[in-house]
Protein backbone atom coordinates (compact mmCIF):
# COMPACT_ATOMS: atom_id res chain seq x y z
CA UNK A 1 0.00 0.00 0.00
CA UNK A 2 1.49 3.23 -0.88
CA UNK A 3 0.55 7.22 0.04
CA UNK A 4 -2.08 9.06 -1.84
CA UNK A 5 0.72 11.37 -2.73
CA UNK A 6 3.19 8.77 -4.12
CA UNK A 7 0.25 7.23 -5.93
CA UNK A 8 -0.51 10.66 -8.06
CA UNK A 9 3.34 10.93 -8.58
CA UNK A 10 3.11 7.86 -10.49
CA UNK A 11 -0.19 8.57 -12.62
CA UNK A 12 1.11 11.68 -13.39
CA UNK A 13 4.45 10.53 -14.77
CA UNK A 14 2.89 7.79 -17.29
CA UNK A 15 2.07 10.72 -19.22
CA UNK A 16 1.30 10.15 -22.96
CA UNK A 17 -0.20 12.80 -25.30
CA UNK A 18 -3.61 12.14 -27.42
CA UNK A 19 -2.47 14.22 -30.02
CA UNK A 20 -4.03 17.14 -31.91
CA UNK A 21 -6.93 17.82 -34.63
CA UNK A 22 -8.00 21.24 -35.97
CA UNK A 23 -12.07 22.11 -35.34
CA UNK A 24 -14.52 25.07 -35.93
CA UNK A 25 -13.84 27.77 -33.25
CA UNK A 26 -17.73 27.49 -32.85
CA UNK A 27 -17.33 23.72 -31.44
CA UNK A 28 -14.30 24.31 -28.95
CA UNK A 29 -15.83 24.83 -25.85
CA UNK A 30 -14.14 22.28 -23.09
CA UNK A 31 -11.31 21.83 -25.48
CA UNK A 32 -7.62 22.24 -24.70
CA UNK A 33 -5.96 24.76 -27.21
CA UNK A 34 -3.07 22.80 -28.76
CA UNK A 35 -1.39 26.03 -30.02
CA UNK A 36 -1.02 29.75 -29.27
CA UNK A 37 -4.09 31.32 -30.97
CA UNK A 38 -2.85 34.79 -32.42
CA UNK A 39 -4.98 37.85 -33.84
CA UNK A 40 -4.97 38.59 -37.40
CA UNK A 41 -5.76 42.30 -36.37
CA UNK A 42 -5.56 45.30 -34.30
CA UNK A 43 -8.11 45.79 -31.66
CA UNK A 44 -9.83 47.95 -32.08
CA UNK A 45 -9.27 48.64 -35.55
CA UNK A 46 -9.98 52.30 -35.27
CA UNK A 47 -9.93 54.83 -32.68
CA UNK A 48 -13.53 54.37 -31.49
CA UNK A 49 -15.76 56.70 -29.59
CA UNK A 50 -16.50 54.82 -25.95
CA UNK A 51 -19.56 57.30 -25.45
CA UNK A 52 -22.25 58.77 -27.11
CA UNK A 53 -21.10 62.76 -27.32
CA UNK A 54 -19.34 64.95 -29.81
CA UNK A 55 -15.60 64.38 -31.41
CA UNK A 56 -13.82 67.48 -30.69
CA UNK A 57 -10.38 69.02 -31.11
CA UNK A 58 -9.15 69.29 -27.18
CA UNK A 59 -8.01 72.63 -28.22
CA UNK A 60 -11.22 73.83 -29.06
CA UNK A 61 -13.00 73.28 -25.56
CA UNK A 62 -13.85 76.63 -24.61
CA UNK A 63 -15.24 77.72 -27.80
CA UNK A 64 -18.83 76.76 -29.11
CA UNK A 65 -18.43 74.40 -31.51
CA UNK A 66 -20.36 73.64 -34.89
CA UNK A 67 -21.75 70.49 -35.71
CA UNK A 68 -20.87 69.46 -38.89
CA UNK A 69 -22.13 65.71 -39.57
CA UNK A 70 -23.51 62.73 -37.28
CA UNK A 71 -21.30 59.67 -37.33
CA UNK A 72 -23.11 56.54 -36.56
CA UNK A 73 -21.38 52.86 -35.74
CA UNK A 74 -20.15 51.03 -38.71
CA UNK A 75 -19.86 54.13 -40.86
CA UNK A 76 -17.07 56.19 -41.54
CA UNK A 77 -16.67 59.76 -40.56
CA UNK A 78 -16.97 61.97 -44.46
CA UNK A 79 -15.64 64.53 -42.94
CA UNK A 80 -12.47 65.85 -40.90
CA UNK A 81 -12.63 67.87 -37.69
CA UNK A 82 -11.23 71.69 -37.89
CA UNK A 83 -11.31 74.37 -35.71
CA UNK A 84 -14.34 75.77 -34.01
CA UNK A 85 -16.39 72.01 -35.57
CA UNK A 86 -17.44 68.93 -33.93
CA UNK A 87 -19.21 65.91 -34.80
CA UNK A 88 -21.97 64.06 -33.00
CA UNK A 89 -21.01 60.69 -32.93
CA UNK A 90 -22.35 57.16 -31.06
CA UNK A 91 -20.72 54.51 -28.96
CA UNK A 92 -18.50 52.10 -31.50
CA UNK A 93 -18.47 54.95 -33.82
CA UNK A 94 -14.49 55.76 -35.65
CA UNK A 95 -13.32 58.75 -34.50
CA UNK A 96 -13.04 61.52 -37.31
CA UNK A 97 -9.96 63.03 -38.45
CA UNK A 98 -8.89 65.98 -36.27
CA UNK A 99 -10.90 64.71 -33.23
CA UNK A 100 -8.48 63.98 -30.31
CA UNK A 101 -11.46 63.59 -27.62
CA UNK A 102 -14.88 62.66 -27.60
CA UNK A 103 -17.03 64.61 -24.84
CA UNK A 104 -20.27 63.26 -23.65
CA UNK A 105 -23.49 64.36 -24.28
CA UNK A 106 -24.21 64.59 -20.49
CA UNK A 107 -20.84 67.10 -20.60
CA UNK A 108 -22.65 69.42 -23.42
CA UNK A 109 -25.57 71.86 -23.77
CA UNK A 110 -26.71 72.48 -27.23
CA UNK A 111 -27.30 76.75 -27.76
CA UNK A 112 -30.09 78.19 -29.54
CA UNK A 113 -27.82 78.89 -32.44
CA UNK A 114 -27.40 75.25 -32.53
CA UNK A 115 -23.90 75.01 -31.54
CA UNK A 116 -22.56 72.82 -28.72
CA UNK A 117 -21.56 74.20 -25.47
CA UNK A 118 -18.97 72.26 -23.45
CA UNK A 119 -19.95 72.40 -20.04
CA UNK A 120 -16.96 70.20 -18.68
CA UNK A 121 -13.89 70.90 -20.05
CA UNK A 122 -12.04 68.53 -18.17
CA UNK A 123 -14.11 65.22 -19.13
CA UNK A 124 -11.66 62.28 -20.35
CA UNK A 125 -10.55 61.22 -23.76
CA UNK A 126 -13.36 58.57 -24.33
CA UNK A 127 -11.94 57.28 -26.85
CA UNK A 128 -10.06 53.62 -27.22
CA UNK A 129 -7.11 53.81 -29.53
CA UNK A 130 -6.28 51.44 -32.03
CA UNK A 131 -4.56 48.52 -31.25
CA UNK A 132 -4.81 49.39 -27.52
CA UNK A 133 -6.45 46.46 -26.11
CA UNK A 134 -5.06 43.70 -28.90
CA UNK A 135 -2.05 44.10 -31.59
CA UNK A 136 -2.05 42.16 -34.91
CA UNK A 137 0.41 38.90 -33.91
CA UNK A 138 -0.66 39.11 -30.16
CA UNK A 139 -1.37 36.01 -28.44
CA UNK A 140 -4.97 36.00 -27.29
CA UNK A 141 -4.96 32.63 -26.02
CA UNK A 142 -2.00 30.31 -24.65
CA UNK A 143 -1.34 26.82 -25.79
CA UNK A 144 -2.69 24.37 -22.72
CA UNK A 145 -6.12 26.92 -21.77
CA UNK A 146 -9.29 24.50 -21.51
CA UNK A 147 -11.64 27.18 -23.97
CA UNK A 148 -13.97 28.52 -21.90
CA UNK A 149 -17.58 30.61 -23.08
CA UNK A 150 -15.47 33.75 -23.11
CA UNK A 151 -12.77 32.66 -24.92
CA UNK A 152 -15.02 31.67 -27.84
CA UNK A 153 -15.47 35.46 -28.10
CA UNK A 154 -11.76 36.29 -28.48
CA UNK A 155 -11.07 33.38 -31.43
CA UNK A 156 -14.35 35.06 -32.87
CA UNK A 157 -13.33 38.69 -32.62
CA UNK A 158 -9.04 37.71 -33.97
CA UNK A 159 -10.39 36.41 -36.78
CA UNK A 160 -9.73 32.65 -35.51
CA UNK A 161 -12.52 30.32 -37.04
CA UNK A 162 -10.68 27.06 -36.71
CA UNK A 163 -8.60 26.19 -33.96
CA UNK A 164 -6.15 23.70 -32.79
CA UNK A 165 -7.01 21.49 -30.01
CA UNK A 166 -6.28 18.24 -28.43
CA UNK A 167 -7.58 15.15 -29.07
CA UNK A 168 -10.43 14.29 -26.67
CA UNK A 169 -9.16 11.04 -25.38
CA UNK A 170 -11.15 7.75 -25.48
CA UNK A 171 -12.22 6.16 -22.63
CA UNK A 172 -13.77 2.95 -21.46
CA UNK A 173 -15.43 2.02 -18.44
CA UNK A 174 -16.57 -1.18 -17.07
CA UNK A 175 -18.31 -2.48 -14.50
CA UNK A 176 -17.84 -5.96 -12.71
CA UNK A 177 -20.15 -7.28 -10.33
CA UNK A 178 -23.00 -10.53 -10.36
CA UNK A 179 -25.02 -8.59 -8.21
CA UNK A 180 -24.82 -5.49 -10.86
CA UNK A 181 -28.43 -4.85 -12.69
CA UNK A 182 -29.10 -1.72 -14.99
CA UNK A 183 -30.93 1.44 -13.68
CA UNK A 184 -34.09 0.87 -15.35
CA UNK A 185 -34.24 -2.49 -13.56
CA UNK A 186 -35.84 -3.52 -10.42
CA UNK A 187 -33.31 -4.91 -7.88
CA UNK A 188 -34.77 -8.30 -6.63
CA UNK A 189 -33.20 -9.83 -3.55
CA UNK A 190 -28.98 -9.01 -3.29
CA UNK A 191 -29.28 -7.44 -6.54
CA UNK A 192 -27.77 -3.89 -6.91
CA UNK A 193 -28.42 -1.13 -9.53
CA UNK A 194 -24.89 0.17 -11.29
CA UNK A 195 -24.19 3.37 -10.48
CA UNK A 196 -20.90 4.02 -11.14
CA UNK A 197 -20.69 3.40 -14.61
CA UNK A 198 -22.86 6.26 -15.33
CA UNK A 199 -21.78 8.88 -12.77
CA UNK A 200 -17.91 7.61 -14.17
CA UNK A 201 -19.74 8.83 -17.83
CA UNK A 202 -20.73 12.16 -16.27
CA UNK A 203 -17.36 12.37 -15.14
CA UNK A 204 -15.71 11.74 -18.05
CA UNK A 205 -17.63 14.14 -20.24
CA UNK A 206 -17.17 16.81 -17.84
CA UNK A 207 -13.39 16.68 -18.25
CA UNK A 208 -13.23 17.03 -21.51
CA UNK A 209 -13.05 13.05 -22.88
CA UNK A 210 -15.24 10.81 -25.08
CA UNK A 211 -16.29 8.24 -23.00
CA UNK A 212 -17.83 4.78 -23.98
CA UNK A 213 -19.94 2.25 -21.66
CA UNK A 214 -19.14 -1.42 -22.49
CA UNK A 215 -21.97 -3.04 -19.72
CA UNK A 216 -22.04 -4.83 -16.60
CA UNK A 217 -19.36 -8.10 -16.83
CA UNK A 218 -20.92 -10.69 -13.95
CA UNK A 219 -18.33 -12.24 -12.16
CA UNK A 220 -16.48 -14.48 -14.59
CA UNK A 221 -12.51 -13.88 -15.50
CA UNK A 222 -12.90 -15.24 -18.85
CA UNK A 223 -15.89 -13.14 -20.06
CA UNK A 224 -14.02 -9.87 -18.05
CA UNK A 225 -10.54 -10.95 -19.86
CA UNK A 226 -12.69 -10.58 -23.08
CA UNK A 227 -14.05 -7.72 -22.39
CA UNK A 228 -10.84 -6.04 -20.93
CA UNK A 229 -8.99 -6.29 -23.81
CA UNK A 230 -11.49 -5.04 -26.46
CA UNK A 231 -11.52 -1.51 -24.03
CA UNK A 232 -7.51 -1.51 -24.25
CA UNK A 233 -7.68 -2.02 -28.08
CA UNK A 234 -10.05 0.67 -28.57
CA UNK A 235 -9.31 3.36 -25.79
CA UNK A 236 -6.59 5.72 -24.40
CA UNK A 237 -8.26 4.95 -20.95
CA UNK A 238 -9.68 2.21 -19.60
CA UNK A 239 -11.74 2.49 -15.85
CA UNK A 240 -12.99 -1.49 -14.43
CA UNK A 241 -14.83 -0.91 -11.18
CA UNK A 242 -15.87 -3.38 -8.35
CA UNK A 243 -13.35 -6.39 -8.33
CA UNK A 244 -10.76 -4.91 -6.93
CA UNK A 245 -10.60 -5.92 -3.03
CA UNK A 246 -9.90 -9.01 -1.69
CA UNK A 247 -13.50 -11.39 -2.16
CA UNK A 248 -12.96 -14.95 -4.12
CA UNK A 249 -14.36 -13.19 -6.99
CA UNK A 250 -12.10 -10.42 -7.07
CA UNK A 251 -9.78 -11.15 -9.88
CA UNK A 252 -9.42 -7.71 -11.85
CA UNK A 253 -5.88 -7.65 -10.78
CA UNK A 254 -4.98 -10.99 -12.43
CA UNK A 255 -7.24 -9.93 -15.71
CA UNK A 256 -5.14 -7.22 -15.78
CA UNK A 257 -2.03 -8.70 -16.20
CA UNK A 258 -3.12 -11.62 -18.24
CA UNK A 259 -4.12 -8.60 -20.63
CA UNK A 260 -0.68 -6.98 -20.58
CA UNK A 261 -1.12 -4.81 -18.01
CA UNK A 262 1.99 -4.10 -15.56
CA UNK A 263 0.52 -2.99 -12.57
CA UNK A 264 1.88 0.32 -10.71
CA UNK A 265 -0.38 0.03 -7.36
CA UNK A 266 -3.33 -1.70 -6.39
CA UNK A 267 -4.06 0.09 -2.90
CA UNK A 268 -3.28 3.34 -1.65
CA UNK A 269 -3.39 4.45 1.81
CA UNK A 270 -6.52 6.61 1.63
CA UNK A 271 -10.46 6.43 2.75
CA UNK A 272 -12.23 5.75 0.87
CA UNK A 273 -10.91 4.16 -2.28
CA UNK A 274 -8.18 2.13 -0.41
CA UNK A 275 -8.25 -0.77 -3.59
CA UNK A 276 -7.48 1.01 -6.50
CA UNK A 277 -5.48 0.07 -8.95
CA UNK A 278 -3.32 1.38 -11.89
CA UNK A 279 -1.58 -0.11 -14.77
CA UNK A 280 0.17 0.46 -18.08
CA UNK A 281 -0.57 -1.39 -21.06
CA UNK A 282 1.47 -0.59 -24.31
CA UNK A 283 -1.97 0.77 -25.64
CA UNK A 284 -3.83 2.47 -22.74
CA UNK A 285 -4.18 3.51 -19.29
CA UNK A 286 -5.93 1.10 -16.86
CA UNK A 287 -7.72 2.14 -13.66
CA UNK A 288 -9.14 -0.38 -11.46
CA UNK A 289 -11.45 1.85 -9.29
CA UNK A 290 -13.75 0.38 -6.24
CA UNK A 291 -17.10 -0.60 -6.24
CA UNK A 292 -18.77 1.91 -3.84
CA UNK A 293 -19.55 4.66 -5.68
CA UNK A 294 -18.13 7.72 -3.18
CA UNK A 295 -14.53 5.99 -3.65
CA UNK A 296 -14.63 5.57 -7.11
CA UNK A 297 -16.27 9.17 -7.69
CA UNK A 298 -13.36 10.32 -5.19
CA UNK A 299 -10.47 8.71 -7.27
CA UNK A 300 -11.83 9.62 -10.45
CA UNK A 301 -11.57 13.12 -9.42
CA UNK A 302 -8.11 13.00 -7.83
CA UNK A 303 -6.44 10.81 -10.12
CA UNK A 304 -7.80 10.09 -13.33
CA UNK A 305 -8.96 13.06 -13.87
CA UNK A 306 -5.73 15.00 -13.61
CA UNK A 307 -4.24 12.41 -16.02
CA UNK A 308 -6.79 13.13 -18.50
CA UNK A 309 -5.92 17.10 -18.60
CA UNK A 310 -2.38 16.25 -18.29
CA UNK A 311 -2.59 14.04 -21.77
CA UNK A 312 -4.67 16.75 -23.12
CA UNK A 313 -1.51 19.33 -22.30
CA UNK A 314 -3.88 21.12 -19.98
CA UNK A 315 -2.02 22.07 -16.19
CA UNK A 316 -5.38 21.62 -14.50
CA UNK A 317 -4.26 23.06 -10.61
CA UNK A 318 -7.39 23.03 -8.96
CA UNK A 319 -7.17 26.00 -6.22
CA UNK A 320 -8.05 25.00 -2.63
CA UNK A 321 -10.61 27.03 -0.47
CA UNK A 322 -9.24 27.75 3.09
CA UNK A 323 -11.92 28.39 5.65
CA UNK A 324 -12.14 27.33 9.09
CA UNK A 325 -14.19 24.36 10.16
CA UNK A 326 -17.47 25.06 12.25
CA UNK A 327 -17.51 22.70 15.07
CA UNK A 328 -14.84 19.99 16.08
CA UNK A 329 -14.44 17.30 14.28
CA UNK A 330 -13.10 13.61 15.02
CA UNK A 331 -12.28 10.53 12.85
CA UNK A 332 -12.33 6.69 13.87
CA UNK A 333 -9.34 5.73 12.16
CA UNK A 334 -6.22 7.56 11.17
CA UNK A 335 -4.05 4.88 9.45
CA UNK A 336 -5.08 6.49 6.32
CA UNK A 337 -5.60 9.89 4.27
CA UNK A 338 -9.19 10.53 5.13
CA UNK A 339 -11.50 12.18 2.43
CA UNK A 340 -14.19 13.95 4.14
CA UNK A 341 -17.11 15.70 2.38
CA UNK A 342 -17.87 18.76 3.55
CA UNK A 343 -20.28 21.94 2.73
CA UNK A 344 -19.16 25.50 2.98
CA UNK A 345 -21.99 27.63 5.01
CA UNK A 346 -23.59 30.78 4.61
CA UNK A 347 -21.30 32.46 6.74
CA UNK A 348 -18.08 30.71 4.99
CA UNK A 349 -17.27 27.78 7.54
CA UNK A 350 -16.98 24.46 7.26
CA UNK A 351 -18.80 21.40 8.04
CA UNK A 352 -18.67 17.84 7.15
CA UNK A 353 -22.05 16.32 5.49
CA UNK A 354 -23.47 13.39 7.06
CA UNK A 355 -21.73 10.58 5.38
CA UNK A 356 -22.10 7.32 6.28
CA UNK A 357 -19.40 5.31 4.73
CA UNK A 358 -18.22 4.88 0.73
CA UNK A 359 -21.58 3.48 -0.07
CA UNK A 360 -23.22 6.63 0.93
CA UNK A 361 -23.31 8.27 -2.88
CA UNK A 362 -26.65 10.48 -2.42
CA UNK A 363 -24.57 12.36 0.42
CA UNK A 364 -22.08 13.65 -2.11
CA UNK A 365 -24.77 16.32 -3.81
CA UNK A 366 -25.17 18.12 -0.31
CA UNK A 367 -20.86 18.76 -0.31
CA UNK A 368 -19.28 21.66 -1.86
CA UNK A 369 -16.07 19.83 -1.91
CA UNK A 370 -13.66 17.78 0.41
CA UNK A 371 -10.89 17.87 2.79
CA UNK A 372 -7.97 15.84 2.95
CA UNK A 373 -7.20 14.44 6.55
CA UNK A 374 -3.50 13.89 6.70
CA UNK A 375 -2.69 9.57 8.14
CA UNK A 376 -1.84 10.02 11.98
CA UNK A 377 -4.18 12.91 12.48
CA UNK A 378 -7.51 11.86 14.09
CA UNK A 379 -8.68 15.27 15.04
CA UNK A 380 -9.85 18.76 13.53
CA UNK A 381 -10.56 21.07 15.94
CA UNK A 382 -13.25 24.18 16.09
CA UNK A 383 -11.77 27.24 14.10
CA UNK A 384 -9.12 25.51 12.48
CA UNK A 385 -8.55 26.29 8.80
CA UNK A 386 -9.22 23.51 6.44
CA UNK A 387 -8.18 23.49 2.12
CA UNK A 388 -11.61 22.16 0.71
CA UNK A 389 -11.09 21.22 -2.58
CA UNK A 390 -14.32 22.01 -4.92
CA UNK A 391 -16.28 18.81 -6.39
Amino acid sequence: MISFEDALSIVMASDRSVGTEKIPFTRALGRVIASDALSDIDMPSFDKSSMDGFAVRKADMHLDLEVIETIPAGKSPKKKIGKGQCSRIMTGAMVPEGADRVVMVEDTETLSTGLIRIKNPFSKDNISFRGEDVKKGDIVLRQGRMIKPEDIAVLASTGNTSVVVSRMPEMGVISTGSELIEPNAIPAGSQVRDSNSYQLMAQIERAGASGKYYGIVKDDEEETLSVVRKAIDENDIVILTGGVSMGDFDFVPSVFRKAGVKIQFDRIAVQPGKPTTFGIHPDAFVFGLPGNPVSSFMQFELLVRPLIYKMMGFNWNPLPIKLPLREKYIRRSSERMGLIPVAITEDNMVVPVEFHGSAHISAIPFADGIIMIPAGKDTLEKGEFVSVRPL
